[in-house]
């Protein structure tokens, strides 16, 4: 198995890898371009994360800077939205569904090492995918780790560091993050998104028809 095909079953691999590290050479370029782009470019921005993430959906939206290790890992859904400093180490597949809301400084690490120092210090590590269901709010500075599934319609409090699965309908916190209560469902209906009040700016969207084909790619490769 090459280093890459090891990467993506979950087994303990080379980092340093000539192929992975070219890989995220060209996606780390990417992340620098990104970050200059002048805020109100919308369309360069889409053209960009076109290029580096390998599935999104309508209307996404990341405040700079964002960095990633690979970007054909990670799958957003419809509505995604990130403040500030998101980081997605996605080694492993970095999953989001729909209308997810993540807070400034914020990170998503399916890279993990091991704790036996003389295995780590070869420079072997391993990968978990992480995901995150649909109408999902992440408060700021919290850290998933590796292998995290965060279910549906779960509010993730400010500062948590998010360790074992989270289930779906509740608000939890905490180092490590523990679930506190149910989620409270309004019984106003929320009211439609302006230009004044989204939380988010508006831009032009385009219609995406190339980020399927490059996940199929990537995929057969594995297969491999």
């Amino acid at each position: 198995m090459t280093e890459k095909e090891k990467q993506q079953a979950g087994e303990l691999y080379n980092s340093n890898d000539r192929q992975l590290l070219a890989e995220r050479v060209a996606a780390k370029k990417l992340c620098a371009e990104y970050n200059v782009i002048p805020y109100n470019d919308y369309q360069k921005k889409e053209r960009l994360l076109d290029r580096l993430i390998a599935l999104r959906g309508e209307n996404t939206w990341i405040e700079a800077n964002f960095f990633c290790d690979y970007g054909y890992n990670i799958v957003m859904g419809n509505n995604f939205y990130s403040n500030h400093n998101l980081v997605i180490l996605d080694c492993a597949e970095v999953v989001f569904g729909d209308n997810v809301f993540i807070g400034p400084n914020c990170g998503f690490y399916a890279a993990g090492h091991p704790e036996d120092f003389a295995t780590r210090n070869q420079g072997l590590e391993y990968a978990k995918p992480i995901k995150v269901g649909s109408n999902v709010w992440i408060g700021g500075n919290v850290c998933v780790m590796p292998g995290v599934t965060i279910g549906d319609n779960t509010v993730i409090g400010a500062g948590s560091v998010v360790t074992e699965d989270i289930p779906s309908g509740v608000v939890a916190a905490g180092n490590p993050c523990k679930v506190i209560r149910p989620v409270k469902v309004s019984d106003t209906p929320a009211p439609a998104p302006s230009s004044e009040n989204a939380e988010k700016p508006v831009q032009p969207v385009e219609k995406k028809t190339v980020q399927v084909k490059k996940r199929e790619i990537r995929i057969e490769e594995i297969k491999k």
